[in-house]
């Protein structure tokens, strides 16, 4: 049984809007106890990202977030398995990936979530390790 994306996704998704300010977005994110925040356009389709680390530098709590957001922004599709998901984070070196349907925000999926898995012990391992002999010297 695979497991898909929208299966372990947040499912309600805290966005902001590239005018909104560094204060607005970093209180949403303590509110919401959230580490990421998609930024996205009017019908929803991703602009950037937004991580609690982009926060951590000292900015000023007036600077519209679409100047601290990344744009390069990994997404994936909510109908994939799991497991594209975590080799993107890991891959990428990233924690978080944007869930689309058709081009729009749909969620959000975290190395978190992913943890939850192997958390609740519901993974199979594919392959045991081959046990190798060693060759005696002569």
């Amino acid at each position: 049984m695979s497991i898909k994306i929208a299966d372990l996704m947040a499912k309600r998704v805290i966005s902001a809007v590239p005018h909104h300010s560094v204060a607005h977005v970093r209180d949403m994110m303590e509110r919401n106890r959230i580490h990421a925040v998609p930024v996205v356009g009017p019908e929803m389709e991703v602009l950037g990202i937004v991580s609690s680390a982009d926060l951590a530098r000292r900015l000023k709590d007036g600077t519209p977030i679409r100047r601290v957001m990344s744009v390069d922004v990994k997404t994936i599709p909510a109908y994939n398995d799991v497991s594209a998901a975590a080799r993107a984070m890991r891959r990428g070196k990233i924690h978080h990936l944007v869930v689309t349907h058709e081009k729009k925000v749909v969620g959000v999926i975290s190395s978190f979530d992913l943890l939850k898995l192997v958390e609740g012990h519901r993974f199979v391992m594919k392959n045991k390790p081959a046990k190798t002999r060693k060759k005696a010297r002569r």
